[in-house]
C-alpha cells in the first residue's frame, strides 16, 4: 500500500497554506496566509475563491460540522465550518462563504477548533493556555482547562465526553464532568504540536518537536513510538475507519498502519505539511503545504488475499486479481473511484463512489452491479450467503445476487463508528455492539431485521471486540466476546426467552478470529496462539474444554501481533513490523467438523481411531453428546478414559423412552432446566420430580408434586431420608406444612414408583436405544 501524490503546476495560494478540510470526498476547502479560502472541486479540477479574510486575520485551523447531524436538529448547520484565527477569534462560516458569527474566544491566537463527534459542542484551544467549550451556536459554556503554555492541538473522545489537549511535552485528557480527575502523562521529549483521537479504534496519535510520532490508548499507555525523523512532526491525522493514519513533516508525507509501522514514505517538495485531512471515504488525503501548494495523495496498492486469490487496487479505478495456483490474471476496471474492497466466501465485493460490484471467483466477466444510496461506504463484512455494507445511512444487508435483504437499526446507532471488531454477520444473525453503551450487543435476524429475543445481549463489562461463528443452524449460533479486561467469553445468541448462557473461555486476549468454514476459534493469548477446536464444548462438558484446545508458542510473531484471517487450517498473522506470517494447525479437527455436520458418525469414529489424538476424541465426545448420539459418545468417552461418563451413558441407553433419554442427556450436559422442560412437555411429571430429588432441588420437587397433585408423599419421604442421613431436623416451612397432612409409607411409595417405571416400559413409544 502506498500514496500516489499529485501537485498542481502552480501554487493556487501565494503564501503558506495553514489548514485544509473536506466537505465531500470530491470537494476540499483550504485556508492560507494570503487571507483567502479556496474551494477545490476534484472532479472538474476547478479552484474558486470562497471568501477573502481581513488582512489582519491569519487562519490556524478549519473543521466542518460533523456530516449527517445537521438535519436531526432541524438546523442547516451541517454546511457550517469553524475557522480559528490569530486575532483571538473563531468564525462560523457557511459553505457559501458568509460569516455567520464571529466570536472573541482567546487572548492571543486561537490555535485549534474542533466540533465534537455528536455535534453538540465545540472546543477551542489558544495561545493563552486555555481550552474552552462552546455551544453549537457559538455561546461559551465553560473554560475546561487553564494551562501555563500554549495549547497547540485538541481532540474529542469517541463518546464526546472528554477532550484531549497538549500542554508542552504532556498530553491531558479532561472529562466534561467537573469532578472527574484528568488523565495526564509525559508523551514526548519535545513540545507536542498535533494530536488526533479516532472514534472507531479509540486510539490517540501525537506528533512533536522531538521528531517522533506515537500511538497511545485512551489510558495513556504507549502502543507505538517511531524512530526520530529529520524534522519535527507538524501534522497527524487518522483515516475515518481507524485502520490507517498519515504523518506530515518538512517535505515528508508518511502512510502508516494503526499499529504504527510505516507502509510508505513520500518526499514531495512542499515545505512543511502544516495540516493533513482525510476524505470521508478514507481513500485520499490532502495536505496544507508551506510553499502555497495543496498536495493530494490517493491510497493505492491496497492488497487483499483469500485462499488462492490475490487482489490489488493498483489505481483509483483499477483492480488486479491473480489466481496463484495457475497464475491467471484479471484486470477489473470501474467507472468511479474505488472506495472499499472485500474478498471471502468465493466472492469479491467492490464499493465505488456510486455503485457496488459483486464478482464470483468462478466468473470475473459478469459482476452483479447495483447502485448505492450513499457514496461513502466505510465497511464491508461478508458471510457465506450475504454481506453487509456500512455507510453514513446505516447497515444494509445484500445477497450476492444484489438484492437488499434488510437494514438492521436500533436507537442511537452510529454507523460511522462501526468496525470489523464491532459488527459481525452470519447467515442468520447480525451482531452490532452499541457505541453509546458498550456493554450491549444488539442481535438482529438477517432476513427480517427484527431483534433476536426482543432485547440486546448485556455483558457485565464494556465490550472491546465481538466475533460470531458461521456454521450450523441458527439455534446453535454463538457469539465470542472480548471485554475491557481482555477476557474471552462465549455466549448463546438464540435464547427463546431464556437468559443467554455465557461462559468464559480465556483471558489476556489481544486478537481474535473465527474460522470461515467451521466453528473453530483462534486467539492470541499472552504470547501464545490458542485454538479452540470446538468452543461449544463449554456448554456440553466443561471438563473436556482443556482437552479440545491447541496452544502454540507465539514468540515468533513478535510483540503485539494481530490475526488477519483464519481460513481452513491456516492462520495469517501480522507482526508489529507489518510482516505477514502464516502458521498452520492440524487439518483433522476441520475434517471432524465436516463429518459431524453431515451426520457421518461412523466415519468420524474411524477418523479419530486413525489419528489417535486425544483432542480429536474429546471434540467427538462433546459433539456426540450434544447431538444425543449415544453410541458415538460412549466410544469417544471410552477413548479418553472417562469411565464414569461411559457408565452414565450406558445407563441412559437402557432407558425405555426417547424423551427420558433426551432429558438425561440434557442433564448430562449440565442443563437441568432444559431436562425438566423436556420431561414436563412429554407429560413425564414423575420423572421430573425424581430428577429434582436426585439434584437435591427439594423446593422445586415439592412444587411440581403439589401442582400436579401427585407423589407429594414420595418427595416428603426422600426429603426425610436425606435429613436422617445427616442427623438434621426439618426447618423448611413448606415441608413442615405438608408433612403434617400427608402420611409417609415407604411400602406404598415403592409400589407407586415401580408402577410409574412399569408404565414407561409398557408405553407404546418405548424403544431401546438402537445399537
Amino acid at each position: 500500500m502506498r500514496f500516489k501524490t499529485s501537485l498542481a503546476k502552480d501554487a493556487k495560494h501565494s503564501e503558506l497554506v495553514s489548514c485544509v478540510a473536506w466537505t465531500t470526498s470530491e470537494e476540499l476547502y483550504s485556508c492560507s496566509d494570503d487571507h483567502t479560502i479556496l474551494r477545490w472541486k476534484l472532479l472538474s479540477d476547478e479552484t474558486t475563491t470562497l471568501a477573502k479574510l481581513p488582512s489582519d486575520v491569519y487562519a490556524t485551523d478549519i473543521h466542518f460540522f460533523p456530516k449527517g447531524l445537521g438535519g436531526k436538529t432541524k438546523q442547516p448547520q451541517a454546511d457550517v465550518f469553524v475557522l480559528t484565527s490569530t486575532d483571538g477569534k473563531f468564525l462560523l462560516i457557511s459553505k457559501s462563504g458568509r460569516v455567520e458569527k464571529s466570536v472573541d474566544a482567546h487572548r492571543g491566537a486561537v490555535l485549534s477548533g474542533r466540533w465534537s463527534y455528536d455535534g453538540t459542542a465545540m472546543a477551542t484551544a489558544g495561545e493563552d493556555g486555555q481550552v474552552k467549550i462552546w455551544s453549537r451556536s457559538g455561546m461559551l459554556r465553560s473554560t475546561l482547562a487553564q494551562t501555563g503554555s500554549p495549547v497547540y492541538s485538541i481532540g474529542w473522545s469517541p463518546d464526546s465526553d472528554q477532550v484531549l489537549f497538549t500542554n508542552g511535552k504532556q498530553l491531558i485528557i479532561k472529562s466534561m464532568q467537573a469532578n472527574a480527575k484528568p488523565i495526564q502523562w509525559k508523551a514526548h521529549e519535545g513540545v507536542i504540536l498535533k494530536v488526533d483521537w479516532n472514534p472507531v479504534n479509540n486510539l490517540i496519535l501525537s506528533g512533536a518537536e522531538d521528531c517522533r510520532y506515537k500511538v497511545w490508548d485512551s489510558y495513556g499507555r504507549q502502543m507505538y513510538s517511531s524512530h526520530p525523523h529529520e524534522y519535527p512532526i507538524v501534522s497527524v491525522s487518522w483515516a475515518p475507519d481507524g485502520q490507517l493514519f498519515a504523518i506530515g513533516s518538512f517535505n515528508t508525507l508518511r502512510l502508516c498502519d494503526k499499529s504504527g509501522w510505516s507502509y510508505a514514505l513520500e518526499k514531495p517538495n512542499t515545505g512543511s505539511l502544516f495540516c493533513i485531512a482525510w476524505s470521508g471515504d478514507g481513500t485520499q488525503v490532502a495536505g496544507a503545504c508551506g510553499n502555497g501548494h495543496v498536495i493530494f495523495a490517493q491510497v493505492i496498492e491496497r492488497r487483499l488475499e483469500w485462499k488462492n486469490f490475490e487482489v490489488v487496487v493498483i489505481s483509483r479505478k483499477t483492480i488486479h486479481v491473480r489466481n496463484v495456483t495457475n497464475d491467471a490474471k484479471e484486470k477489473l476496471e470501474f467507472r468511479d473511484r474505488i472506495i472499499k474492497t472485500s474478498i471471502g466466501f468465493d466472492h469479491l465485493v467492490v464499493a465505488t463512489s456510486s455503485q457496488c460490484y459483486v464478482y464470483s471467483t468462478k466468473n470475473w466477466n459478469t459482476p452483479m452491479i447495483f447502485d448505492l444510496k450513499e457514496g461513502t461506504v466505510t465497511l464491508i463484512v461478508q458471510a457465506e450467503k450475504h454481506f453487509a455494507i456500512v455507510d453514513s445511512a446505516g447497515i444494509h444487508l445484500y445477497t450476492y445476487e444484489g438484492r437488499l435483504l434488510s437494514s438492521p437499526k436500533f436507537p442511537g446507532m452510529h454507523s460511522e463508528t462501526l468496525s470489523a471488531q464491532s459488527l459481525c454477520v452470519s447467515n442468520d444473525t447480525v451482531a452490532v455492539r452499541d457505541k453509546s453503551d458498550e456493554k450491549l450487543v444488539h442481535l438482529f435476524d438477517s432476513a427480517t431485521s427484527r431483534q433476536v429475543d426482543n432485547k440486546p445481549l448485556a455483558h457485565k463489562l464494556e465490550i472491546v471486540e465481538i466475533a460470531m461463528d458461521q456454521c450450523g443452524p441458527a439455534s446453535d449460533r454463538h457469539l465470542a466476546i472480548v471485554d475491557k479486561n481482555r477476557d474471552l467469553y462465549l455466549s448463546t445468541v438464540r435464547n427463546v426467552g431464556k437468559p443467554p448462557k455465557i461462559v468464559k473461555l480465556g483471558n489476556m486476549i489481544s486478537s481474535l478470529a473465527v474460522n470461515d468454514g467451521t466453528n473453530m476459534l483462534a486467539a492470541l493469548q499472552d504470547s501464545k496462539l490458542t485454538v479452540w477446536f470446538y468452543p461449544s464444548v463449554a456448554y456440553v462438558d466443561r471438563e473436556l474444554l482443556p482437552l479440545t484446545i491447541m496452544v502454540k508458542d507465539a514468540s515468533e510473531f513478535g510483540k503485539n501481533p494481530q490475526i488477519v484471517d483464519f481460513l481452513g487450517n491456516h492462520l495469517t498473522i501480522r507482526r508489529a513490523d507489518g510482516a505477514l506470517v502464516s502458521t498452520g494447525i492440524s487439518p483433522y479437527p476441520a475434517m471432524l467438523h465436516d463429518l459431524v455436520n453431515s451426520s457421518r458418525w461412523e466415519d468420524a469414529v474411524r477418523l479419530c481411531r486413525f489419528v489417535k489424538d486425544q483432542a480429536l476424541w474429546a471434540c467427538l465426545a462433546a459433539m456426540a453428546s450434544y447431538a444425543k448420539e449415544l453410541n458415538t459418545a460412549e466410544v469417544a468417552y471410552a477413548a479418553i478414559d472417562a469411565a464414569d461418563k461411559v457408565q452414565y451413558i450406558l445407563y441412559i441407553k437402557e432407558l425405555p423412552l426417547k424423551d427420558v433419554r433426551n432429558a438425561e442427556m440434557a442433564l448430562f450436559c449440565g442443563n437441568s432446566q432444559d431436562a425438566e422442560g423436556i420431561l414436563l412437555q412429554a407429560g413425564l411429571v414423575f420423572r421430573a420430580i425424581m430428577m429434582n430429588i436426585s439434584l437435591y432441588n427439594w423446593d422445586r420437587a415439592l412444587e411440581l408434586a403439589v401442582k400436579h397433585k401427585t407423589h407429594v408423599d414420595t418427595v416428603l419421604a426422600h426429603r426425610q431420608q436425606f435429613l436422617d442421613s445427616f442427623e438434621k431436623k426439618e426447618t423448611n416451612k413448606r415441608f413442615l406444612q405438608y408433612a403434617s397432612g400427608v402420611e409417609v409409607d415407604w411400602d406404598k411409595i415403592q409400589t407407586k414408583m415401580e408402577t410409574e417405571y412399569q408404565k414407561e416400559r409398557e408405553n407404546p413409544n418405548a424403544k431401546p436405544y438402537s445399537k
